[in-house]
């Protein structure tokens, strides 16, 4: 590209931001994408490769969308994508030779390419999440927009995050390091905890196969809970995980037991996919109920939404759909004035990426945030940023072009899972 291309571009670039942010709800992209000449360089942008490299067991996806204008884009994908190389290289056919602003549809192209062959959740969708993320921050380089701006606005500087102790069942912690670790979080500066409740070597269980809870182990949930309660006072916010794996009447059953200690929530305490059971159990109690983050694409949270089977949602924007899949799962709540709570197990990518959809919808109400970004220096290795990451409890959003977070491929080496392809 020439310096004077280069220039026009940057121009024109800054003058779509300036329409951006006067346009209507939704119009961000849409408005800088009409403003630019069909002969400017945004328009001769090509996607000419897309490389990949996977970290923490496989379990953490990175991509690199490359173009034939020196400007990339970076995504991310979580949970169910170990061993999609080739799935990401099947897409880059979709991709190679294509204009990247056109998110939206070129989303739609690889889903209803997959209508066959999975596209309607797992693997298929987090590895397309990904793509989709490093689409949005591609086109947000080229225009000079944050993401948020592509996605119609801001209603938010800041996203309020809750800390996820990672109190991790590997012994069995009782109620004096829940209270430990819920003072810890406070005195870090979070208004917001999340426990696990979940323990598989309990030793009240009736084997690991049963998914009832019999009292001594309600009681030990209990017990935990009350714990981190009467350590950080009423006004911390406290929820609580189950991670789907107890029956409707073991939901029921501490949903009512911890009513008095006031949750924000009580998080999937049945698997995902029996929706009239999670209504059963939010019926039973006034212990706000939260769900899925494995439930995938806008269209599986239609029904939860419609039946009200559920107080809050939690799509995880790394495996979901995308950031504009997020969005619009988001806007679908808000039409039942159900809250957006996003489900959040990233790195620093992903927590940003996440960011600017939570930032671009009315009913956002708070988004989840790892210890690990505080103990594990693998965190700060594999990622490039300015400033600090959080701050009282808040990441403030980036208004750098793009999601405002770059992979730092040198330092994700290290850490990339072995016998896997790394940015080849």
């Amino acid at each position: 590209m020439t310096t004077n291309n280069r220039r026009n571009f940057l121009r024109k670039g800054a003058l779509a931001a300036a329409m951006a942010a006067a346009a209507p709800f939704g119009s961000g992209l849409q408005a800088a994408v009409e403003k630019t000449s069909l002969y400017s360089s945004p328009a001769d942008l090509k996607i000419t490769e897309v490389k990949c490299g996977f970290i923490r067991g496989g379990s953490g996806l990175f991509v690199k969308i490359y173009t034939n204008q020196d400007i990339w884009g970076c995504g991310e994908g979580v949970d169910a994508v170990p061993g999609t190389y080739h799935l990401v290289k099947r897409f880059q056919w979709f991709l190679k030779d294509k204009n990247p602003l056109n998110v939206h549809r070129l989303f739609e192209d690889i889903r209803r390419a997959g209508v066959f062959g999975g596209a309607q959740a797992g693997m298929y969708v987090a590895v397309l999440s990904a793509i989709e993320a490093a689409l949005w921050d591609l086109t947000g380089k080229a225009l000079g927009l944050p993401v948020y701006q592509l996605l119609g606005g801001k209603f938010r500087d800041k996203v309020r995050v809750y800390c996820d102790t990672a109190l991790y069942q590997n012994r069995l912690p009782g109620p004096e390091d829940f209270a430990e670790n819920a003072s810890n979080a406070k005195e870090m500066g979070f208004t917001a905890i999340k426990f696990d409740l979940d323990q598989a070597n309990d030793p009240n269980k009736y084997d690991r196969y049963n998914w009832t809870a019999g009292p001594a182990e309600l009681q030990r949930m209990y017990d935990q809970i009350a714990a981190a309660r009467e350590a950080v006072g009423p006004n911390i916010d406290i929820c609580a995980d189950m991670h789907g794996r107890y029956d409707t009447t073991t939901g029921e059953r501490i949903a009512k037991m911890l009513e008095p200690l006031n949750l924000m929530w009580l998080e999937e305490p049945i698997p995902a996919e029996n929706i009239d059971a999670y209504k059963k159990i939010t019926d039973s109690t006034s212990t706000p109920i939260c769900a899925g983050e494995n439930v995938y694409l806008a269209y599986g949270f239609r029904e939860m939404l419609e039946k009200g089977a559920v107080d809050i949602i939690m799509p995880d924007l790394q495996k979901v759909g995308g950031l504009g899949e997020g969005q619009r799962i988001a806007n679908l709540a808000n039409l039942y004035y159900v809250p957006f709570a996003p489900h959040m197990v990233a790195s620093y990518l992903g927590a940003m990426a996440s960011a600017h959809v939570c930032a671009s919808v009315p009913n956002f109400m708070i988004l989840e945030w790892q210890i690990y970004f505080h103990t594990n220096p693998m965190f700060d290795e594999i990622v490039d940023y300015d400033g600090p990451k959080i701050e009282d409890g808040f990441i403030t959003l980036s208004e750098k072009p793009g999601i405002g977070v770059e992979i730092n491929e040198e330092g994700m080496r290290k850490y990339a899972t072995q016998g896997m392809p790394f940015f080849e």
